[in-house]
Parts: structure tokens; C-alpha cells; sequence
């Protein structure tokens, strides 16, 4: 069953170019270990909510952009390796300056697909 990592983090706006230009070089190694699609996107239209809200979620602060991240696999049992294999990969070193953003204010899960339309590609 294919299975979801989902994370929502918050980024710094002024270094918005940096996480792209890091996200990529991670999401080749992901891609690498057995992960099948990753997807990146930056918050266009994130509104703030009177209950809850995305910005809320992560604590984002003033200058603070949303970026909402999916890793796709195969299955649970692929990414819990994928993931072992990832973070001991040599390429992590050079990846990028993880540091942009505080990574305990990121918010993450693993989720098993319940409906898949559309374009797969």
C-alpha cells in the first residue's frame, strides 16, 4: 500500500531560494532510495484561521513562508528503509543548510493512501 510522508515547515521568505535549491538536492537522494515522487510547494494562498491554521501549526513567525512537503513510496516498509537510507547517505553532508529553519516547529506524519486521482506522473 502506498504509503505518505507529509510535512509542513515553516521557512524564512528571505531564503526561500536556498530551501528550494536544498530541497532538490535532498529530494534526488530520497528519490534515490526508493521514494517514488517528492513534492515541494511554497504557500500562495495560506490563510490565517479563527481556530487553526497552518501558520498556526508551526509556530511561523513574521517573514515566515509555509512550505507543504509530500514524500511518496511504494510502502511503509520501503520508507522506513528509504529513510534509514537517506540520512546515511554521504550526500546529506553537502545537501544544504538544513539550519534555514527550525526543524522542531516542523510538523510531520507518515499516511497510508486512501485515494489516488488523477495523474500519477
Amino acid at each position: 500500500m502506498t504509503w505518505i510522508d507529509g510535512f509542513v515547515i515553516p521557512v524564512p521568505e528571505a531564503r526561500r531560494a536556498d530551501y528550494a535549491a536544498m530541497a532538490e538536492k535532498v529530494g534526488q537522494i530520497f528519490l534515490d532510495h526508493g521514494a517514488t515522487q517528492v513534492i515541494e510547494s511554497w504557500g500562495a494562498d495560506v490563510p490565517h484561521g479563527k481556530v487553526t491554521d497552518f501558520h498556526r501549526a508551526v509556530a511561523a513567525e513574521p517573514g515566515e513562508g509555509i512550505v507543504f512537503s509530500l514524500i511518496v513510496w511504494p510502502s511503509r516498509d520501503v520508507a522506513t528503509a528509504g529513510h534509514k537510507a537517506v540520512f546515511a547517505d554521504p550526500r546529506m553532508a553537502d545537501a544544504g543548510d538544513m539550519t534555514m529553519f527550525n526543524s522542531q516547529r516542523m510538523i510531520m506524519g507518515g499516511f497510508e493512501q486512501l485515494l489516488w486521482m488523477g495523474d500519477r506522473t
